[in-house]
């Protein structure tokens, strides 16, 4: 395993509107604005627009979801055409992480596994891993129902979750001496907190408990997934980045929803 050097001390900050543009640029195929000088820094160093960024996927994937449910249709037709606009919006690049990262798991050595991420087809792993995402998503979004607690779920998921990416950019070593994640670069300490905490802001709108809730699980999430990464993989690569991406934003919604049922029930008993 190598360690890339970090970015150069001299090299300019892009600013909050540049680092917005660089995270969208990168995490979407939404057409942003990126000057020259911005488009040649490496992603870590727009790791603090990464919620902001998810943001705008969760409030497009809501969006969507509220025309549909507006129109009178099922809840998980609508959750469904959320997360196909989601998915086209972001070239399922996270979607792509989380196959290939599962169909490694299954191989013997680290090596084998690094070889297996890099192979372009899509093993019987991968594939059940890509259903489960959608599957435990979409029946989530459509058991929250009402459209204002789907965009409040969604866009918190969404963000957080895109957020956590910086804990293993900073704290794993790559796996590789190339590859998407050595070309991303490492983030600085402070920005990789700051990430943290502007993905956890996304979530207050959660309210006391399901903020708590979400907290533990993305937390607990983000901790055992790059841990996973570490074990199988000797560190992190954009896959593995996917692959935590992908479950982090799985287990907030799951921990919006339980909230969710958790307060009704306490309501109702009152």
């Amino acid at each position: 395993m190598t360690e890339a050097p970090p970015p150069p001390t001299a090299t300019p900050a892009p600013g909050a509107f540049g680092e917005l543009c660089l995270a969208l640029g990168f995490l979407t195929r939404i057409p942003v604005p990126l000057a020259p000088t911005t488009a040649a820094l490496p992603l870590a160093m727009s790791v603090r627009a990464f919620a902001p960024a998810g943001a705008v996927v969760g409030a497009l994937g809501a969006g969507i979801y509220a025309l549909v449910w507006f129109a009178g249709l099922p809840p998980i037709l609508a959750a469904l055409l959320g997360l196909a606009a989601t998915i086209w919006t972001t070239g399922a690049l996270h979607e792509d992480g989380l196959a290939d990262f599962t169909d490694a798991a299954g191989a013997r050595n680290v090596e084998r596994r690094l070889a297996i991420m890099r192979d372009s087809r899509i093993g019987t792993f991968g594939v059940l891993a890509l259903l489960l995402s959608l599957a435990l998503r979409a029946v989530t979004l459509a058991a929250l129902d009402d459209p204002a607690t789907v965009a409040i779920a969604w866009i918190g998921a969404a963000a957080a979750s895109r957020a956590a990416i910086a804990y293993p950019m900073y704290h794993l070593p790559f796996a590789r001496s190339d590859g998407a994640a050595v070309r991303a670069g490492r983030p600085s300490a402070a920005h990789a907190a700051a990430a943290l905490a502007i993905g956890l802001a996304f979530l207050l709108p959660l309210g006391i408990f399901g903020f708590g809730l979400a907290l533990l699980s993305a937390g607990g999430v983000t901790l055992y997934t790059s841990a996973l990464a570490r074990r199988q993989l000797g560190g992190q690569t954009g896959d593995a980045l996917g692959m935590v991406q992908q479950s982090v934003e799985i287990a907030v919604l799951i921990a919006t929803l339980l909230a969710t049922v958790l307060f009704e029930a306490h309501a109702w008993m009152d």
